[in-house]
């Protein structure tokens, strides 16, 4: 198959009911792109039904098909068309990426009367001695599914935590008491606020061993249900690494040693992500959110950026093979929890970056390919109008691509302002060279050797008018327009 490149299928604020029908239209122009790997939403019910995005999971075993939280279909569409979409991507070789979210629960459908520890939201490892009696929302007996598809009923024993207790009513992190981990949080998480277990809701408890049978075979489920080749793992930093190393581990046993995984450990620092990696046994991929503040960064700086230093300190640097590459994504874009959005002028740039170079499984943002549109409150409290544009030369840049990111690579790194590295091709397929410039118009020049000797390039992209000739020795002088990208390839491969 052609070389990975993933696509996240979703952002936001999608419109409702639609996603499914959507993405079965759009299998085939994926594929001709060069898409090889479509990650779709979260496909289970949530617990603000026909409103939710996905991650405020209520029912992993409703895709779409049971009347709940006042709908059946999720935001995305009714399970039949979940398998009709899914059908379509594999039917133009396509692999189907599920979201998994595990960390917790929301929705409950029943009350319980326990016994609490409250937590220092700021510190959870500081939790009070003193236990005592509240009533928490942490009994889920899906009336609506009535045992269809499996008959566990999840109750207090199945969580560590909640944010919301009643009798007394109050706000805030809460250590349920039972019988798992002496009465404190996993380990194996990240260490903000302490230890960083607790996210939302009622957060589930790993260590109980019926949840952990359970979430397994929900796993092995799914695959049973409809084509799964891969997941992408959300909240990784709150969820024990050991936890999804076996998880992992025995998807890959039950349904295929091919999977592709991806977790969500949003970290800068790579050296956690390098820990991450060593507690899961390198089994997945992380998303490199070091590089996504580097784009960030540079989108902001202009020429005052500093190019040749946009890879220092990422993942794709450091452990490319375990590194995927983003521009954006759902929780960076524009008013949303990590927001973090790359100005317009810098996406060709940055996609340049992670499409065409050698290391990490680049992927893509619905919105960078189709735009989108829409309204939300800020942290300032005032509700603005956002319009995100497409990426106009995205489609040319994944098909480049598949089409001439090929063979050995070299960095022509030697201006603050202006970049460029050489894919040199192989036997059997054609390289590019690729030059961009955060500053002024500018040039360089790309040593490709005497096979290459007299060759016309033209750019890709059609951003630079004209040809390029290599001399008698194979060297090239490549150009670009300022603030811009052009990726110059050998008119004999078009």
């Amino acid at each position: 198959m052609s070389q990975r490149t993933l696509i996240q299928f979703f952002h936001w604020y999608l419109p409702e009911g639609r996603l499914w029908d959507d993405t079965a239209a759009a299998a085939l122009g994926l594929a001709e792109m060069g898409v090889t790997d479509v990650w779709l939403p979260p496909a289970t019910k949530g617990a603000s039904g026909a409103m939710s995005v996905g991650y405020d999971t209520y029912d992993l075993f409703d895709l779409g098909e049971f009347d709940q939280k006042g709908t059946v279909p999720t935001k995305y569409g009714t399970r039949a068309a979940l398998e009709t979409a899914c059908a379509a991507l594999r039917d133009h070789g396509l692999r189907v990426i599920h979201d998994v979210v595990f960390d917790h629960k929301m929705g409950a459908d029943e009350t319980e009367r326990v016994q609490v520890r409250r937590a220092n939201p700021e510190n959870r490892t500081e939790i009070e001695d003193e236990a005592f009696d509240a009533t928490t929302h942490t009994r889920f007996t899906f009336p609506g599914r009535a045992g269809a598809h499996s008959r566990f009923v999840w109750d207090h024993k199945c969580f560590s935590g909640v944010d919301r207790i009643e009798d007394p009513e109050e706000d805030g992190v809460f250590r349920l008491v039972n019988q798992y981990g002496d009465g404190e949080w996993n380990e194996e998480v990240d260490d903000e606020l302490g230890n960083f277990d607790f996210l939302m809701g009622a957060d589930v408890e790993f260590r109980n061993r019926a949840v952990y049978e359970e979430l397994k075979f929900w796993g092995r489920w799914l695959a049973e249900q409809m084509p799964v080749d891969g997941f992408r793992l959300d909240a990784a930093k709150h969820i024990p690494a050991w936890f999804f190393r076996d998880w992992v581990g025995h998807c890959r046993d039950s349904i295929s040693p091919d999977l592709f995984v991806v977790a969500e450990y949003w970290h800068p620092d790579r050296d956690a992500l390098a820990t991450y990696l060593e507690r899961t046994d390198h089994q997945l991929s992380l998303f490199d959110a070091a590089l996504v503040h580097r784009f960030h960064d540079a989108a902001r700086a202009g020429a005052d950026y500093d190019l040749r230093t946009i890879f220092d300190g990422t993942l794709v640097q450091s452990q490319p093979d375990h590194a995927v590459t983003l521009v954006a994504n759902h929780d960076t874009q524009p008013l949303q929890a990590l927001e973090a959005p790359v100005e317009d002028w810098f996406k060709p740039l940055a996609y340049a970056l992670i499409l065409l170079r050698e290391g990490g499984v680049p992927c893509l943002f619905h919105p960078d390919l189709y735009g989108a549109s829409y309204a939300d409150t800020g942290n300032d409290g005032q509700t603005h109008d956002i319009t995100l544009a497409p990426v106009a030369c995205l489609a040319k840049l994944t098909q480049a691509r598949q089409r001439f990111a090929h063979g050995p690579q070299t960095d022509l790194f030697a201006s603050a302002t202006c970049i460029g590295f050489i894919r040199h091709g192989t036997a059997e397929a054609p390289g590019c060279v690729t030059i961009l410039s955060n500053g002024e118009p500018a040039s360089l020049s790309a040593e490709l050797g005497p096979d290459h000797a007299g060759a016309t390039f033209v750019d890709w992209l059609g951003h630079c008018d004209g040809e390029c000739v290599a001399d008698e020795a194979g060297r090239l002088e490549v150009r670009c327009e300022g603030g811009s990208v052009s990726v110059w390839v050998n008119k004999a491969a078009l």
